[in-house]
C-alpha cells in the first residue's frame, strides 16, 4: 500500500484507478477514426481463411457473393478486428526491443498506453470481443474504427498482477462513414507481480 504525498496516510491501490472508473461513458478518440492497415482484398482473406480451412463460397468465390447480392467476395465476420487495426510496424521502427519471455510491443493498437489518466501499466492482454453487424464487408473496402468509448472500468488484483478490467466501444465504419459493426473489446490492464 502507498501513502498519500499531502497527509502520510495509506492509500489504497484501487484508488489510483478512481479517474478511469469516472471517466465511464467518455469518449477517449478525439474525434478520430483509426484505420486499417489495408482495405479488405480477396488475397487476404484467402490467406486469413487458410490456417482456419473456413470453406464458405461468400469469402472465395466472386459469383457466389455476386448471386447472393454482393459486389464482391465477403470479409469473414470474425476479421473485423484484422481489418480495423492499423500496421504495428514499419519499415525501420522497432516493435520489440526485449527478448523476455512476456516481453510487450513497443506499440500496440489495441494496449492502454495512451491512456491519459489512471495509474501507468506495462502488462496488457485481451480478455473478450463481441461485434454486433449491420452487413458484412466486401473486398475493396477498406474500414476503421470510430470512436473508443469506456463502458467499463473494475479493478482487481489477479494472479498476474494489479489492474483494472476495461471494456471499449467503438464503431466500424468504411471510408463514406457508414456504419458496418459495433465492436466491444474487454482487456485487463495491470502491473505485473514480481517474479511472474
Amino acid at each position: 500500500m502507498s501513502a498519500d504525498v499531502t497527509t502520510g496516510e495509506p492509500v489504497d491501490w484501487k484508488d489510483e484507478w478512481r479517474p478511469v472508473v469516472e471517466a465511464v461513458g467518455r469518449d477517449f478518440s478525439g474525434g478520430e477514426t483509426v484505420w486499417g492497415a489495408d482495405p479488405v482484398e480477396p488475397g487476404a482473406i484467402r490467406r486469413y481463411l487458410e490456417p482456419l480451412e473456413f470453406d464458405c463460397a461468400l469469402h472465395t468465390d466472386r459469383e457466389t457473393a455476386r448471386r447472393a447480392g454482393f459486389d464482391d467476395v465477403t470479409m469473414p465476420y470474425t476479421g473485423a478486428m484484422s481489418w480495423t487495426l492499423p500496421p504495428m510496424w514499419r519499415p525501420g521502427e522497432t516493435l520489440f526491443d526485449s527478448d523476455d519471455r512476456d516481453a510487450q510491443p513497443v506499440h500496440s493498437a489495441i494496449n492502454n498506453t495512451d491512456m491519459p489518466i489512471g495509474p501507468r501499466t506495462t502488462g496488457f492482454f485481451g480478455t473478450d470481443i463481441e461485434v454486433e453487424f449491420e452487413r458484412p464487408v466486401v473486398a475493396g473496402e477498406r474500414i476503421g474504427r470510430r470512436g473508443r468509448r469506456l463502458v467499463s472500468c473494475t479493478p482487481k488484483e489477479t494472479k498476474v498482477g494489479r489492474g483494472a478490467f476495461l471494456t471499449w466501444e467503438s464503431e466500424v465504419v468504411t471510408m463514406s462513414g457508414e456504419v458496418v459493426a459495433r465492436i466491444r473489446i474487454g482487456t485487463y490492464a495491470y502491473v505485473p507481480r514480481e517474479g511472474s
